[in-house]
């Protein structure tokens, strides 16, 4: 098994950022320090270490969904001492960690888990999984810049995926808009908001595919039940 497989199944964190952490220096295998990813390990004969503490397989699964707040960041350490989403969940013993990532300053729906490959399913961009986020944006939008935003925007170089959006509601000064996307590309919404010139004043994401929030208060959270966690390893 790869090694940033093998710590995604143990709960370290995703492929992704396994392998960002075998970058910087911080896993061992058998005592080495390992710097490239793609090593193959033997989970039983094998020991790993990630920040000097011996990483094993979770056997038990953990599934949760958390209402994030403003002000915490989607990482298991920050270097800037900022509060992380998991000093949140109090009570569960398993090392589990988000799905993706919302920014600071932007709440809402995170999953957060144990299971290496369902965050890898839910975050490859090649599945495709609509992403739904209410959007509190300066001005309001006309009909020709929401067919830009629907059509697709250069941002950071790169055209993205097609989007839906809508005006919820208009103000004065400012408008709702209810926007889903398929990609999960750093900051997405407020650079697409941005690209139209009505740059976003608040972010929240309502729902990941048919997981939607609901009624949970924001900074709470909830194990998800059977159904949820079938249908997301169903997709």
């Amino acid at each position: 098994m790869r090694l940033q497989k093998y710590m995604a199944k143990c709960g370290v964190a995703s492929r992704r950022k396994s392998e960002e952490l075998i970058a910087e220096g911080l896993v061992q295998v058998n005592g080495r320090i390992i710097i490239e990813p793609g090593l193959v390990i033997d989970p039983d004969k094998d020991v790993v270490k990630v920040n000097n503490k011996i990483v094993r397989l979770e056997s038990n699964k953990v599934y949760i969904m958390l209402n994030k707040p403003v002000g915490y960041v989607t990482t298991l350490k920050d270097e800037k001492d900022r509060n992380i989403v998991t000093d949140l969940i109090e009570g569960v013993n398993e090392r589990i960690y988000p799905v993706g990532r919302l920014d600071i300053d932007t709440s809402g729906l995170l999953i957060l888990t144990n299971d290496g490959d369902l965050t890898q399913k839910l975050t490859h961009p090649s599945n495709k999984i609509v992403k739904r986020y209410i959007a509190v944006v300066e001005g309001v939008p006309n009909r020709i810049e929401l067919e830009r935003f629907r059509n697709g925007l250069r941002i950071d170089g790169r055209k993205t995926s097609k989007a839906s959006v809508k005006i919820a509601k208009r103000y004065e000064h400012d408008s709702i808009l209810d926007i889903e996307i398929y990609e999960g590309r750093n900051r997405q919404v407020k650079k697409m908001c941005e690209a139209i010139n009505h740059p976003v004043k608040k972010l929240k994401r309502v729902s990941i595919g048919e997981i939607i929030i609901g009624g949970l208060e924001i900074g709470n959270w909830r194990y998800l039940d059977q159904e949820e966690i079938d249908y997301l390893k169903s997709l």
